[in-house]
């Protein structure tokens, strides 16, 4: 039987807190709230450890989630839970598993994402998703839109601020309104309606909001007023797929909220007793629009390197063209088809259950490297070195 390794960080039990979350007048489709105008999400009415403290695991997975995997990933063989900790490489080491299936997503560095298989190759024992070189350029958005520009691909221009005193020169050849947000963050952290910049005063207070708490640089980026779409990638070269589009339906925001995917639409607004309806999917587009935001999916994907699965952001510019925003190669797979999580519900339009995805992710992983997932003999019969090509 094939021994699987689930590596995984598990999130700490959640602290609640109070929804910043305003009622304002709801502006009318297509526009958007006035700098005037007080955004829903209060930023500065929370104490900063309140506001880190939200979401400094946001990118962990809940029990339920590693739960569901464990259970999916059982029917291609005996898992065994090596969690992310301090002491991952001896277990890692010592239980040597045929194939690890990762979703963890690190803590600390901007290399985070990459340790687990960083770790992996280090013992030659393979892995699903993809590479160090891949997770870590991702995480960094701003290495991202510049591979993307390289290759031909759409996305907003943008200018990186380290220092609050260069924010004028390095964003000067950027029209308001101007999007920002953390450099090295996933899962919409430090993104906000206050995020949405409309003159230079409030984007040099954000931005120094964003430095001084994050410690980290911030990405500048022109505003795209389009709508905005986010698509699942399930497998490798040439047969790599977008499965159904999904659409973002900004209208079930609460009144006077901005049409932007923020950490409160995510984790505050959407809640299991009161879910939000923000995900259309398949997503209602011409199928020109369609083919045009597979393609640029499909070259974000292979030009960046991901491997088995990806999500993508894509959002279209005022001439209706799709630009790729962001590149997730550790996707979330939230298991209940009552939340929210892109690459599920995806697979489900797709007639590709939640067990199916899971599974059909880490044969795209054992195909890869050669990884015989039905051979029952496959550990003993090769010395820990010879088990598999390394990723």
């Amino acid at each position: 039987m094939t021994f699987i390794g689930l590596a995984y960080n598990q999130k700490p039990e959640p602290t609640e807190l109070a929804s910043p979350v305003g009622e304002g007048g709801r502006q009318e489709d297509g526009e958007l709230a006035r700098p005037e105008e007080e955004p829903p999400s209060k930023i500065f009415g929370l104490t900063i450890p309140e506001l880190i403290a939200r979401d400094e695991f946001a990118e962990w997975d809940a029990p339920a989630t590693i739960a569901a995997v464990e259970s999916a990933l059982s029917g291609l063989g005996k898992v065994i839970r090596l969690e992310a900790t301090e002491d991952f490489p001896e277990r890692l080491r010592q239980s040597r598993p045929d194939i690890v299936f990762n979703i963890a997503e690190g803590f600390r560095g901007v290399n985070r994402e990459a340790h687990v298989p960083a770790i992996c190759e280090f013992f030659g024992i393979p892995y699903s998703g993809s590479d160090p070189f891949t997770l870590t350029l991702c995480l960094d958005k701003a290495k991202t839109k510049e591979t993307l520009a390289f290759h031909g691909i759409p996305t907003p221009k943008f200018a990186v601020i380290e220092e609050l005193e260069d924010l004028a020169l390095r964003t000067a050849d950027l029209d308001l309104p101007l999007f920002i947000k953390p450099l090295h963050e996933g899962s919409s952290k430090g993104i906000s309606d206050s995020s949405l910049c409309w003159d230079r005063k409030q984007l040099r207070t954000q931005t120094d909001f964003l430095l001084e708490h994050y410690r980290q640089p911030v990405l500048v980026e022109d505003y795209l007023p389009g709508k905005e779409f986010t698509c699942a990638v399930l497998g490798n070269g040439a047969e790599a797929t977008v499965l159904p589009i999904v659409g973002m339906n900004f209208e079930s925001l609460p009144k006077g909220a901005l049409p932007i995917y923020s950490f409160d639409a995510k984790f505050v607004w959407d809640r299991p007793e009161s879910p939000l309806d923000i995900f259309q999917c398949p997503a209602r587009i011409t199928r020109k629009l369609q083919a045009s935001i597979e393609r640029v999916t499909l070259d974000a994907f292979r030009v960046l390197g991901c491997r088995d699965w990806a999500r993508i952001d894509v959002r279209l510019d005022a001439d209706g063209n799709p630009n790729v925003l962001e590149v997730n190669p550790l996707p979330g797979i939230l298991p209940d088809p009552a939340d929210n999580s892109c690459l599920p519900k995806a697979a489900r339009a797709a007639g590709i259950g939640y067990d199916e995805l899971i599974q059909n992710c880490l044969k795209y992983a054992a195909a890869r490297q050669g990884v015989d997932l039905d051979r029952s003999d496959f550990s003993s019969s090769a010395s820990p070195g010879e088990s598999a090509l390394v990723a």
